[in-house]
Formats: structure tokens, sequence, C-alpha cells
């Protein structure tokens, strides 16, 4: 069954605030577009609505995360890591608060929204942010278990969801959500994927095999903290590597990977030290 990222997110946070008193919800005039509206609808006096003002709910949500809440603080992914991401890193990484930043409308597959409502950078700056972790779910079903992990852990977090209807991937929100998962074996290459690029993905490994490629798919949901063991028994497999993501080349998960391969799994062996040119 197709269903955006952000629907399901919407689904999932009106059951946990109905379950969990400490939740409040938060959204920048968007609650419509990010579905927070349906945690709204069943638990009213804990949602409130920041207006077009993204830095002040990123501070009024700081605030009440100092105070023992848990806030998810909702808006298009452009808007809450561009417009407030000083806030961010002042008031709720710095600090190591409890805010939960969601933005969905990420990426470029935002259709008629446009080039200004496409946040292509999204990760890169929410990845340098000390304390701060970031998942992008890929269906329904990760979402839903994205939600409940982050409503649970301490810290901030930033969940990147999409406009999109998608289909689904897993079959149930039993998932851990802290690892990587490999969703089709493949001996001569691999693409690591996150997002909805993860169904595309999918796509793209038929296509290979009807050249006689045999690639493996990886969804990649966690992208801070990662799962370096995961990642690195992949990248010890494969000679061909390969990352799809809705982002920038740089600063986003391939960044990541590329990382992860640099210090935990070179594959060629360093010059010695008098060879290196300065």
């Amino acid at each position: 069954m197709a269903k955006a990222t952000r629907e399901a997110y919407g689904e999932e946070l009106s059951e946990l605030v109905v379950k969990n008193d400490k939740i409040v919800v938060l959204d920048a005039d968007l609650a419509g577009s990010t579905k927070s509206a349906m945690a709204q609808k069943v638990c009213p006096e804990r949602f409130f609505d920041m207006g077009i003002a993204e830095a002040d709910m990123i501070g009024t949500s700081a605030g009440l995360a100092a105070s023992g809440y848990i806030p998810f603080a909702s808006t298009f992914a452009m808007f809450a890591t561009g417009r407030a991401w000083d806030q961010i890193r002042n008031s709720v990484g710095y600090p190591h608060l409890n805010v939960k930043i969601v933005g969905s409308h990420s990426g470029i597959a935002v259709g008629e929204d446009g080039a200004s409502h496409q946040a292509i950078e999204d990760i890169a700056i929410m990845r340098v942010i000390n304390g701060m972790s970031l998942f992008v779910p890929c269906d329904a079903n990760e979402t839903k278990a994205v939600v409940d992990y982050i409503a649970e852990m301490k810290g901030p977090a930033y969940l990147r969801l999409g406009r999109s209807a998608v289909e689904d991937v897993y079959q149930d929100k039993n998932i851990d959500v802290t690892k990587v998962h490999v969703l089709r074996e493949g001996k001569d290459t691999v693409l690591f994927a996150c997002g909805l690029e993860v169904q595309e993905s999918l796509k793209a490994a038929d296509l290979l095999k009807a050249e006689g490629i045999d690639a493996a798919v990886v969804d990649v949901c966690a992208v801070k903290p990662c799962d370096e063991d995961g990642i690195v028994e992949l990248l010890k497999k494969y000679d061909q590597i390969f990352t799809v993501e809705e982002h920038s080349v740089t600063g986003g998960m391939g960044s990541m990977i590329c990382e992860v391969a640099a210090e935990k799994c070179p594959r060629v062996d360093p010059p010695p030290w008098h060879e290196v040119i300065w």
C-alpha cells in the first residue's frame, strides 16, 4: 500500500501523544501538510501552532524540553533546518535537549512546491550538530518505528520525511532502525540508499539484473549515529559501492559512507610517511 512517510508520522504521533502525556506537538503553520494535525485532533491541549516562525518554534521546543516535555516540532525540511539552524545548534544540539525535529517535504521530489522548498542540504547541516541523531526512513512502517524510537531515546533527533506516497518495503514496524538492512542480496555490487531512494534502488537492481549485474540493496535509515559495523561488513564484501539519496552529494548519507570507509576499512595501504607530499 502506497503511503507518504509524512502521513505515517502523523498516524504514529497521534497514537503516542495519547499514550504519553509528556509529548507535546508544535508546528509552523503547516500541520495539514506535515500531518501533525492528526495529533492536534486527538490532543488539542498539547498542540501548539507557532505560525510561520520556525526559529520561535525551536526555541519554544527547547524550553519545553528543559521543563521535562518531549517536543515534536514539525515543518518543511527546508525551513526546519534552514531558517532555524542557529536555534537548533545553540538551543537544542549543544545543550543536548530532548527535542525531536521533523522535516517533511525533503529532497527534490516536492513537485509544484518548487526550488525554494527543495531541501537538499538538510542531512549535511544536521549531521554536523553535536549530539544530533538523524534518521531517513524509506516507508510508512519504518517511519513509525523511528517515531517510536526517538520518542523513547533521550536527546535531540532529526527525522527526515517525504511528501510523496511510496510503496511499502517493510510489512510491519518491528524494525531496528539503528541498523542497516540488506533488502536484496547481490554478488557484484551494493547500493546503499535512504528515504524514497530505497524503492528506486530496488527498481534499479531489477534493471541491472536484466543486464547481468547482480546488485545488493541496503536500507540506511540511521545516518547518525550510523551502524558502523554493518556498513563495514558490506564495504569489505564489495569492490564497487554506490550510494543513492535525494540530497546533495556533499555531506549526506554518501559522505557518511565514505567517512566510514576511509576510517574503518581503507582499501589501499597508506604510503610511508616520507612519500606523502605535504
